[in-house]
C-alpha cells in the first residue's frame, strides 16, 4: 500500500494526522485527515465520518472547526476525506460547483467523469478498509456527518448504509440535489440526462424506501444559499410519510460558514456519541 503520513500535529492530547496514498478506486493520488484520541485508558474506540462541502478539502474541518476537542473529551477518531478526486490527469470544470471540489460523493457514469469520480465507493469501499487499520482498538461502531455537499454526502451514503452507521447528522445539506441547481449540474454532467439514474443518490428519495438511523440537521436562517439550494420541505414530507423521525432545527441568524458549524457542533458531537456508546 502507498499510503505515507505526510502530517501530523498534537492536539489537544491526541493526533490530527494527515495521509497520501494512491487510490485504486479513483486511479489518483489522494490526501486525507484523521484525529486519532489518546486512548490512555486503551478503550474501544468508534469513528465519525466528516464529509465538507464544494470547494473544501479535507483541512477545512481539521483547521477551522475546533472538532478536536470534542473528539478527545468523548474518545472517538474522526477521518475527513477529500471532497474529490484530484490531479492534472483528472477531470475538471472551470465552475466552483463542478469538478475538482465537487465529487458530491457519488459515482459518476458518464464520461470523462466516471474514470476518477467514484466517491461513494472510495469512501465506502477503499478508504473504509484503510480507516480500519489505523484506529487503535476500532470498536465497529461508526457514525457519519457532514456540511453543505457533504451533508448530502453524509445523508445518502448513510442511508445506503443504514445496519452500518448509528447515526447520521448534517450541516445546511442539500436534502433534495435532483431538484436544485446545484444537484441538478452535477447530477446531469456526471450521470447523464436520465433523471430516474439521479433518485438513488437523493436523500429526499432514499428516506422514503429505508429504516434510517437517527437523524440530526442544522439549517441556519441567514444562510445564502438557504432555501433555494437547501430547501428542506420534500426531505422532511417524505420522511413523515415513511414514519422516520428527522430532528430538523432552524438555528436564527446563523450563515453557511464554518461560524455555524463551530457553534453547534458539540450539539451534534453529542447526538452521535449517544448512539455510538
Amino acid at each position: 500500500m502507498s499510503l505515507k503520513v505526510s502530517e501530523t500535529k498534537l492536539a489537544f492530547g491526541g493526533e490530527q494526522r494527515k495521509y497520501t496514498h494512491y487510490s485504486e478506486v479513483l486511479q489518483c493520488d489522494m490526501a486525507f485527515s484523521i484525529y486519532l484520541p489518546s486512548n490512555k485508558q486503551q478503550k474501544e474506540i468508534p469513528l465519525i465520518w466528516w464529509l465538507s462541502g464544494l470547494t473544501c478539502t479535507d483541512d477545512n474541518f481539521s483547521q477551522k472547526s475546533g472538532f478536536q476537542r470534542l473528539a478527545e473529551q468523548h474518545q472517538v477518531a474522526v477521518i475527513i476525506p477529500d471532497t474529490s478526486p484530484r490531479g492534472e490527469n483528472v477531470a475538471d470544470d472551470d465552475a466552483y460547483d463542478l469538478g475538482q471540489g465537487a465529487g458530491f460523493y457519488i459515482d459518476a457514469t458518464k464520461q470523462p467523469w466516471s474514470e476518477h469520480y467514484k466517491m461513494y465507493t472510495y469512501i465506502t469501499e477503499e478508504l473504509t478498509g484503510i480507516a480500519s487499520t489505523l484506529v487503535p482498538h476500532f470498536s465497529g461502531k461508526e457514525s457519519i456527518m457532514g456540511h453543505s455537499m457533504g451533508g448530502h454526502g453524509a445523508l445518502v451514503i448513510g442511508l445506503k448504509n443504514t445496519k452500518r452507521f448509528k447515526a447520521i447528522s448534517a450541516f445546511s445539506p442539500i436534502l433534495t440535489p435532483t431538484q436544485v441547481p446545484w444537484g441538478i449540474k452535477a447530477f446531469s454532467t456526471y450521470l447523464g440526462e436520465d433523471q430516474d439514474s439521479w433518485k438513488s443518490w437523493d436523500a429526499s428519495e432514499l428516506i422514503k424506501v429505508t429504516e434510517a438511523p437517527p437523524i440530526m440537521i442544522s439549517q441556519g436562517t441567514q444562510d445564502g444559499f438557504y432555501p433555494e439550494q437547501l430547501n428542506e420541505t420534500i426531505f422532511l414530507k417524505n420522511a413523515t410519510e415513511n414514519n422516520q423521525l428527522i430532528n430538523y432545527k432552524k438555528e436564527e441568524g446563523y450563515d453557511h460558514s464554518y461560524f455555524f458549524i463551530s457553534t453547534f457542533l458539540e450539539e451534534h458531537f453529542n447526538f452521535h456519541i449517544n448512539q455510538l456508546s
